[in-house]
């Protein structure tokens, strides 16, 4: 099962300079989260040559059900769809293996 919620922002934030808020999700069945894409919280940026924590990121997915967000380069609309029913695609053919 799939969640898709998306809102336009009063107007942009440092914190969502594209002026949306979304949150992307697939779940397992028992409405688990196991993967998805959003802005609704910072995660610390991975970037290398970045002093560790100097740079928060919103835009993030997740790529499993433990981990906290990895920061996700934030194109499009368009491209996070894209981005995002390619992750869909990934993670079933996992779980049906």
């Amino acid at each position: 099962m799939g969640k898709i919620e998306v809102s336009k922002t009063d107007s942009p934030t440092k914190e969502r300079p594209h002026g949306i808020k979304y949150s992307l999700t697939l779940h397992d069945p028992s409405n688990q989260r196991i993967m998805g894409f959003d802005n609704a919280h910072a995660v610390k940026s991975t970037k290398k040559n970045h002093y560790k924590g100097s740079r928060i990121e919103y835009d993030h997915k997740h790529q499993n059900i433990e981990d906290k967000g990895i920061p996700y380069e934030f194109i499009d609309a368009y491209q996070l769809m894209k981005d995002f029913f390619k992750e869909v695609d990934i993670t079933l053919s996992k779980h049906r293996d």
